[in-house]
């Protein structure tokens, strides 16, 4: 009796250590895709040579606007046409967080693209979110970890003209909101939809007293839209399949100036599925943006340092703060890419 239960003690003891010990725990793994394609030594330094592209969530009609939240340690994502916000965690996978995101009358909507698009933060680190159904760019009024359909309108009119369906957006560090505008969220997803309002497609800036300022209308389908480091030069894809391009311009003030192409997909959208879609860049002044085949790396300069090769298009990428993940929302998938340790 004695000896059984010291064997018992020592069994159990044993147990607990195994159970508590980290390296038992283990890690889950993902699914892979597609694959890295090197054309310069740069990126080396920018993703690890041994960087695999996981797919960590899937299921969905068009995923958009990805958005980490590093203080609830969550990804937050637009499924567009379902007028929904996901989010997806390492513990419990994906859950609804919002719906509706982007169409809030009860009214059944007729367009195919009504939710949210585009996701970011204010400088007070509220949701700001594109909507596409209700045309506008509006802030959740509600705490990041407790999220409900209550939006305040940041801008929903040029001109006493309504929006069409703003796509993507950035702040700069004043406080200043910048956005794209192009017409995928209306009925007919062009410029001869009945509701368009505007004669154009446009990039804006919002100033903090509320004044909308039109910053270009040359561009055919303004998409993407990012700031490189110091925010004196500004970055907007174009989604138009006759001009598959990246613009870059010198901001000054309420202008944009020096307009030009900073990397032009048209020899690789003949071929390949997306174009220029949302994009990102680091610290360092390189860009990760979706278009034809994936997500393009660049330098500061325009030059095409490598690409992350989906056969899906991909339609936006989120960092993470430390800059060493990436986060691409790819058609029905929602993908990871830890790109250095």
């Amino acid at each position: 009796m004695y000896i059984k239960t010291i064997f018992g003690l020592v069994f159990s003891v044993a147990v607990l250590s195994c159970n508590n010990n980290p390296q038992d725990k283990k890690e889950i793994k993902f699914k892979t895709m597609g694959s890295i394609e090197r054309l310069d030594a740069a990126l080396d330094n920018i993703i690890s040579k041994d960087a695999k592209i996981e797919i960590i969530v899937d299921g969905f009609e068009w995923s958009e606007g990805p958005l980490w939240v590093e203080a609830h340690q969550m990804l937050l994502f637009s499924d567009v046409p379902m007028n929904t916000i996901y989010k997806w965690t390492e513990a419990k996978g994906k859950e609804v967080y919002l719906k509706p995101s982007g169409y809030t009358s009860t009214e059944p909507s007729i367009c195919k693209e009504p939710g949210s698009n585009g996701l970011t933060f204010d400088n007070n680190g509220s949701l700001v979110l594109c909507q596409h159904g209700d045309r506008r760019m509006a802030r959740m009024d509600a705490m990041l970890d407790k999220p409900e359909a209550n939006f305040t309108t940041l801008a929903d009119k040029y001109n006493g003209k309504r929006f069409s369906s703003p796509n993507d957006a950035v702040f700069n560090n004043a406080g200043e909101l910048f956005f794209t505008d192009p017409p995928y969220g209306l009925q007919t997803q062009d410029d001869t939809d009945p509701k368009k309002e505007l004669t154009h497609n446009g990039v804006y800036k919002v100033k903090k007293d509320g004044t909308v300022i039109l910053l270009a209308d040359s561009v055919t389908r303004p998409n993407g839209i990012a700031f490189f480091p110091g925010e004196q030069k500004l970055i907007v894809a174009c989604s138009d399949p006759n001009k598959p391009n990246w613009y870059i311009w010198d901001v000054s003030g309420d202008s944009l100036t020096n307009g030009k192409i900073f990397y032009s997909a048209t020899e690789e959208a003949k071929t390949l599925s997306g174009l220029p879609d949302g994009l990102k860049i680091d610290k360092n002044g390189n860009v990760f943006a979706t278009g034809p085949g994936g997500v393009y790396v660049f330098n500061n300069e325009g030059k095409k340092l490598g690409m992350i090769k989906l056969e899906k298009p991909a339609s936006n990428c989120a960092l993470s703060p430390d800059e060493k993940i990436l986060y691409v929302t790819n058609d029905m998938y929602v993908l990871r890419i830890k790109l250095r340790s």
